[in-house]
């Protein structure tokens, strides 16, 4: 017999809490969390649209230069690397150094008088910016060439007074130096507010804290204002640049043999303007398009200190898309994976 003592009483096993699992893709209709809603991302048919349009027309106008005879493809790439169009070449990329760097030197002293505390040296440095600001550029030129006609003779010497040295202005002036004194006076116009509109963008508490510790003001200037200054002087600087590097071709009304007079030459004797004319075309697209990418990693250069992240190089961002595309084939050969997977099972 059986009997209380000898039956052991028995408790029942203590359950394991059990997690939640996710929802599992695959999972059939009663599955929970199947019949959640799938997010789809927004479509943009007028981006698309407009996008496909833009390609269209640029498509139509590709095509209508491409296809018309009258470009002489053929004359232009025959002429396109010419000794005469090379030497005009040059000769166009000399005049853009030496008038942006004498404009910008000239310029950063003008600059730094019609900031001064002087009043004569504010409205001197006024007075050069309104004349040269308002007289066109080919009037200048034109005027600095006939400069013989109002001053045949160029001397030093005292005011009202005897002079110990005189030139003849037909024999010191030729046209490209007359080319480059009046691209370089009508630069130094520009470059001087290009300059003062950077100086003033910097704040003030700068120059007051430079005060506060002593340094003096042309230090001041030259280590703490004009680095900080950079970031709006060059991309208008970049753009006087890119328009100096044009504006040298007005300097063939001298017969100064720069890339279009030298063009202007050729077409001269062979009668073939269009073509001739796409050259010079194609030299200033690729020559500014140089000087554009230089502009880019200038700015890129002084943004160090003000941006916490500086702006992706072409390379970059190249890199960056190959990424993104291999991430999206990735994920499109997992997705097509998985169904596999579970029809295996």
């Amino acid at each position: 017999m059986v009997t209380p003592s000898d039956v052991t009483p028995t408790t029942p096993a203590a359950k394991t809490p059990q997690t939640p699992q996710p929802p599992d893709a695959r999972s059939g209709p009663g599955t929970p969390g199947a019949d959640l809603p799938r997010i789809v991302p927004r479509r943009h048919a007028g981006r698309w649209l407009t996008a496909a349009v833009a390609l269209l027309l640029f498509a139509m106008v590709l095509d209508s230069v491409v296809r018309n005879q009258a470009f002489q493809w053929d004359v232009v790439g025959r002429y396109f690397t010419t000794a005469a169009v090379l030497d005009g070449l040059l000769l166009s990329l000399w005049l853009t150094a030496v008038v942006m760097v004498l404009g910008f030197l000239l310029g950063t002293v003008l600059a730094v008088m019609r900031l001064s505390a002087n009043p004569v040296l504010r409205t001197l440095s006024w007075g050069y910016v309104w004349v040269f600001r308002s007289t066109p550029l080919l009037v200048q030129l034109l005027f600095w060439f006939n400069i013989g006609a109002l001053y045949p003779t160029l001397g030093l010497g005292l005011p009202f007074g005897p002079q110990f040295l005189t030139v003849k202005t037909v024999n010191l002036l030729g046209p490209t130096l007359t080319a480059v004194i009046g691209l370089t006076l009508h630069e130094t116009a520009y470059a001087a507010e290009v300059v003062r509109g950077g100086i003033l963008s910097v704040d003030s508490g700068q120059t007051e804290a430079a005060q506060a510790l002593g340094l003096s003001r042309r230090r001041t200037l030259r280590r703490i204002v004009v680095p900080q200054a950079m970031r709006s002087i060059v991309p208008t600087a970049g753009n006087m640049l890119i328009g100096t590097l044009k504006g040298t071709s007005i300097v063939s009304v001298l017969a100064v043999h720069d890339l279009l007079y030298s063009v202007q030459l050729i077409y001269n004797q062979t009668y073939q303007v269009i073509p001739l004319l796409m050259v010079a075309t194609l030299w200033y697209i690729a020559v500014t398009t140089v000087l554009s990418a230089g502009q880019f990693y200038v700015e890129r250069h002084y943004a160090r200190g003000n941006s916490r992240s500086l702006p992706p190089t072409p390379l970059q961002r190249l890199r960056g898309h190959l990424s993104a595309v291999r991430r999206r084939l990735r994920a499109a050969t997992a997705s097509d994976a998985r169904p596999a997977l579970g029809g295996d099972r």
